[in-house]
């Protein structure tokens, strides 16, 4: 990083890019004063700012590495900033100060990606995005029906920028990246064509920039910086985590499945501590420890699992239930988030309350993390869970660090994952039990090893349905998060939303071609289509989890890449093709690893795909061994049971995927 003096101010440069310009007339820094309202209802959050000030720093000052702010020339400084390394350092001056903003210059071609998980648009220009974990919503579409619906019964719709996982990261086509040290509220707005504005209700502790000559270099710094997953644990190569919360049914179905050709390498069991219902469905008792009503004998029915090869998964979240015995023994410990009568703050989640454990409470932290993930499930038997939720911490609640909840809420899901891993590596079971999140934030890369997309639609639509899951993987790969899946066939079932057999089908074939393949029977079970209802659907189901266990050897060297360099499993297409400018903006297609290209289909009815191949290589199809040559739109059949699959024609691994035609 430089900063240099210029005839109208000072500008940082990254790698000899100019990052950031200053002068009077145009000034890149601003500070201010605003007061917020940020309400939550069950994970959604309606958030207002009342501002009464935004004063550009049009006077600066150089002394060594630190540039001194000031609104006017003889005014007292409000912002110092020092360089340091390949950061600015900010520190706030003016006590006054709780609004910040930054404007970075930006080229009117420029492709911007990141901001976390996103799962509307990859490619962020044009847009604003606020950065706030949170339910992102049913549809995320304001123009649909579905999302209408769901907006009048709860407020409960959503929008295309409300995500599970924010993170104030973005990687430019420049090949710089920037990221914004700050867990406050903040704002990546992107619909200027000369800057990008950056807003945080808060100073910012740093303005981290990253250079590399390539997008693969790129994406090693910005995983070195967030930190590694470690490579996918042996078992997963075995077939698909098929989901069944069928109680002691459960068992009789899934040797059923087996029967039936399905390759298995666990059972997840999410109802494995007892069910309530509820007029969402049927949802899970949150006490976290095995019902043996709901499931007899499970620790044998477990061990009999182990002993054939497949493993036991289960559910686990941060909140306890008002109604279950480990709510009465934390509260008598004082492990609870308090409200402003010092007593438990109970959350209402849906005809039920809850505490949340308090995890700035080292005691806490070490209770949940040994008393009921290590005790009660890793010490059970169980090889993986669920780690739900993490977005619900409400900003009116007082945690026993007495940090503000405000800037406590989006650290929120990296404390959460942090619990899961502590209690991984008590038994000595890293890389080898794994649990998978929907929620993060700056930093759950280097405890969470593997993410979930969370809970769609169970639909194709736009916004909601199977392609949101592809930019969900490519935008959080970008920033450290190697291994990314969702629930085969989606989640969210309302308003007469149901499952298609086409659906389920469409799923498991995009699924066949990731880090892991897992069912969820969803909210609404027996309304909705499951891989072993239907015949067909059976059928095309065991073939796809064939497809997926003749790839382990593939994707275990994408696994072992990941743990060394960072590099996603799924990868955007300008990652290995970034001088073919048109690959910058695709994301219903994704590379699987360097070597393959799916093109999944993600519209109903639909037998033909429409699809760019990157240039630079030739491209073979996976069920005709058709070579066609990069550069080039097409359109390829891609009926049920063959999606629209090609691997590069130079790849060391072509017996292997020339094999995919005998399944």
């Amino acid at each position: 990083m430089e900063l240099e003096t210029t005839s109208s101010g000072f500008a940082v440069s990254m790698a000899g890019r100019r990052i950031l310009s200053h002068s009077a007339t145009a000034p890149c820094f601003f500070v201010g004063q605003g007061t917020d309202r940020i309400a939550m209802d069950r994970g959604r959050f309606e958030i207002e700012d009342r501002l009464a000030e935004r004063c550009p720093l049009a006077h600066a000052e150089i002394e060594g590495e630190t540039i001194m702010l000031a609104a006017a020339k003889g005014q007292p400084p409000r912002l110092a900033v020092t360089r340091e390394g390949n950061a600015l350092v900010l520190r706030a001056l003016d006590p006054s100060v709780n609004r910040f903003w930054l404007r970075v210059i930006a080229d009117r071609d420029e492709n911007v990606w990141g901001g976390g998980e996103q799962f509307s648009y990859f490619d962020l220009r044009g847009r604003r995005f606020p950065l706030w974990t949170s339910e992102p919503g049913v549809g995320r579409d304001k123009t649909t029906e579905i999302t209408f619906k769901a907006d009048v019964a709860g407020h409960a719709g959503g929008d295309y920028y409300h995500t599970n996982y924010p993170q104030p990261t973005y990687v430019s086509s420049a090949r710089y990246a920037l990221h914004v040290e700050t867990s406050a509220y903040s704002v990546f707005d992107f619909c200027d064509p000369s800057f990008h504005e950056i807003e945080v209700w808060a100073v910012p502790e740093r303005i981290e920039l990253f250079a590399a000559p390539s997008f693969v270099g790129l994406v090693e710094m910005l995983s070195s910086r967030f930190g590694r997953q470690p490579p996918l644990p042996e078992w997963i190569y075995n077939g698909a985590i098929v989901g069944l919360k069928d109680g002691a049914n459960s068992f009789n179905r899934l040797a059923r499945i087996r029967e039936a050709g399905v390759k298995v390498a666990g059972l997840w069991c999410e109802d494995w501590v007892g069910i309530r219902q509820t007029a969402f469905g049927s949802r899970l008792f949150w006490d976290w420890q095995a019902n043996e009503t709901r499931y007899p004998g499970l620790r044998q029915r477990i061990a009999e699992l182990n002993s054939e090869g497949i493993r036991f998964l289960g559910y686990v979240n941060p909140y306890l239930c008002d109604d279950g015995v480990l709510f009465r023994e934390a509260e008598a410990a004082n492990y609870f988030v308090k409200d402003d009568s010092g007593r438990v703050a109970r959350i209402d989640f849906g005809q039920f309350h809850c505490g949340i454990v308090d995890f700035t409470n080292p005691d806490a932290a070490a209770w949940f993390s040994e008393e009921i993930i290590g005790k009660r499930m890793l010490d059970y038997g169980l090889s993986g869970w669920m780690a739900d939720f993490g977005e619900y911490l409400p900003v009116d609640v007082h945690l026993a660090s007495g940090a503000d909840a405000r800037l406590a809420h989006n650290r929120w899901p990296t404390l959460w994952a942090d619990v899961n891993a502590k209690a991984v590596a008590s038994r000595g079971r890293t890389g080898e039990a794994v649990f998978f999140m929907r929620a993060g934030f700056t930093g759950v890369q280097k405890s969470c090893p593997l993410l979930w997309a969370g809970d769609q639609s169970v639909d194709f639509s736009r916004h909601d349905g199977l392609v949101t899951v592809i930019c969900a993987a490519l935008s959080s790969g970008l920033l450290g998060n190697a291994f990314h899946h969702s629930d085969i066939g989606g989640y969210t079932s309302l308003f007469g939303n149901v499952r298609t057999p086409e659906l389920v089908m469409r799923w498991a074939e995009m699924a066949a071609f990731t880090s892991l393949m897992r069912t969820h029977e969803g909210n609404r079970p027996r309304d909705n289509v499951q891989i072993d209802s239907d015949p067909a659907v059976l059928k095309h189901f065991a073939r796809m989890t064939a497809i997926y266990v003749h790839l382990a050897p593939y994707l275990r060297s994408l696994s072992l890449e990941a743990a060394s360099r960072g590099l996603p499993v799924q990868r955007p297409l300008f990652l290995h093709h970034e001088e073919d400018r048109r690959t910058y903006g695709i994301q219903d297609c994704y590379l699987y690893g360097r070597d393959v290209l799916v093109a999944p289909v993600w519209q109903a009815s639909q037998e033909m795909r429409k699809l760019y191949l990157p240039a630079g290589t030739d491209w073979i199809h996976v069920w005709t061994g058709q070579s066609f040559a990069g550069g080039r739109d097409m359109s390829i059949e891609a009926p049920l049971g063959r999606p629209a699959v090609f691997y590069r024609a130079d790849t060391e691994f072509e017996k292997l995927f020339a094999g995919l035609l005998d399944l």
